[in-house]
């Protein structure tokens, strides 16, 4: 694998890891926008936004963009989270040139009228969906609380208020602001000659408006406290509990990966077999998120009511143990091997290295290829472990509870 790099005159960062070995290619825009970005009055823009990106543009209707998608044997989607929003395919390589302006298409749609009009019922519906499900529920309450009067705190979808007040033209004015060349990362993976990248960025991008937003990264102060949604329908109690932990550019996040996989991973970890193996809970998970200048343990318990309360007991002494004595050679040894064993799957296909290649972009300006990854894997020790549990330990600051309980005592 070869990698490559460059920067356009309008700022548009361009990465590439090619393969001629492979057989598919894969193309992703990272945009360095999200919901952390937005203003109370445009709630939910950057999730709206993603998906009127397929609306078209004025050389491609909507219809056209996903039928010619269809027509290369495209995988194609795109996805927005707190800090970025991602649009991406996969395809065989002789078919990049389509692709290419596809995707770049999608960059800077129309944005019309009647499109954003008919998209905010779809929108509307998408979070009555989500409201329905009562994890993602506890997830956006707890976020709201921990970050309180943090932009992390902020909600991807918005609210049914927020997107019914939202005009089509503050859309525009967030694009205008966000979309600009400096705010994104083409990444390339897989069978592709880079001279032909370069070509077709040039042509597809060059015109692009440069410039980037500041984004400012100061790490959370989180709020503690404990959010009750009663459900009385519901059979089963959701919690989720958050806790600082390392942040994207923290050189302890490694370590954080690898413990959580240790004690809260959805298979052969400590909370796995103290809950879930005997049948006392559903769900009983912790995992490590990072973020621009923050990061957080979030654990996840669900189980029957009755036994929400011995189960947290049992979640906090093994978080106790842990932050005390750490973890053993063997369960280090273990977790890396899980580690390293995902990490060389997912790379097999272009496809799984894009994510990892324009994240580690975006988030650190850094390349590393497969063999760095698992170099860095393979070098975490346990006084690595213990550092960083010194400075982050497991616990929880926030809960929020969505289920028939009245009353959580955490």
């Amino acid at each position: 694998m070869i990698f490559h790099e460059t920067k356009l005159d309008n700022g548009l960062q361009i990465i590439a890891e090619l393969n001629p070995n492979a057989h598919s290619l894969a193309i992703g825009y990272f945009v360095r926008t999200g919901s952390r970005d937005e203003t109370a009055d445009v709630s939910g823009v950057s999730h709206f936004l993603e998906h009127m990106a397929f609306k078209g543009n004025e050389k491609y209707t909507a219809d056209d963009v996903n039928r010619i998608f269809d027509e290369i044997g495209a995988n194609y989607n795109a996805s927005t989270s707190e800090e970025i929003t991602l649009y991406y395919g996969s395809f065989l390589p002789e078919y990049i040139d389509t692709a290419m302006e596809l995707l770049s298409t999608l960059i800077h749609p129309s944005l019309r009228q009647d499109d954003f009009d008919m998209e905010k019922k779809v929108i509307l519906e998408e979070i009555g969906m989500y409201d329905d499900l009562h994890s993602f529920t506890a997830y956006e309450k707890v976020m709201q609380a921990h970050f309180q009067g943090h932009p992390l705190g902020q909600s991807i979808l918005g609210s049914v208020q927020s997107i019914t007040d939202l005009t089509a033209e503050q859309m525009r004015d967030y694009h205008a602001k966000h979309y600009l060349a400096g705010n994104l990362t083409l990444a390339v993976a897989g069978n592709a000659d880079w001279h032909k990248v370069l070509e077709l960025a040039h042509k597809f991008c060059d015109h692009w408006p440069g410039g980037q937003t500041d984004r400012p990264t100061d790490e959370a102060q989180p709020k503690t406290g404990t959010q009750i949604i009663t459900e009385k329908k519901t059979q089963q109690q959701h919690i989720m509990q958050l806790a600082p932990a390392p942040s994207a550019r923290d050189i302890l996040r490694l370590p954080a990966e690898i413990l959580a996989v240790v004690i809260g991973d959805d298979s052969n970890s400590r909370l796995y077999w103290k809950l879930v193996d005997p049948g006392l809970a559903e769900s009983a998970e912790i995992g490590f998120n990072e973020y621009d200048g923050s990061g957080t343990w979030l654990t996840y318990l669900c189980s029957e009511p009755d036994l929400i309360e011995s189960n947290l007991q049992l979640i906090q002494q093994i978080f106790d143990d842990v932050n005390q004595n750490g973890i053993t050679q063997e369960e280090l040894d273990r977790a890396k091997n899980k580690l390293a064993s995902r990490l060389v799957l997912r790379s097999e296909r272009p496809m799984g290295r894009l994510s990892s290649l324009g994240g580690n972009w975006v988030y650190r300006q850094k390349y590393y290829s497969v063999a760095d990854d698992l170099e860095l894997l393979n070098n975490i020790s346990l006084d690595d472990i213990q550092e960083l549990l010194k400075k982050y330990p497991l616990g929880h600051s926030t809960t929020a509870a969505v289920g028939p309980m009245t009353t959580v005592v955490d």
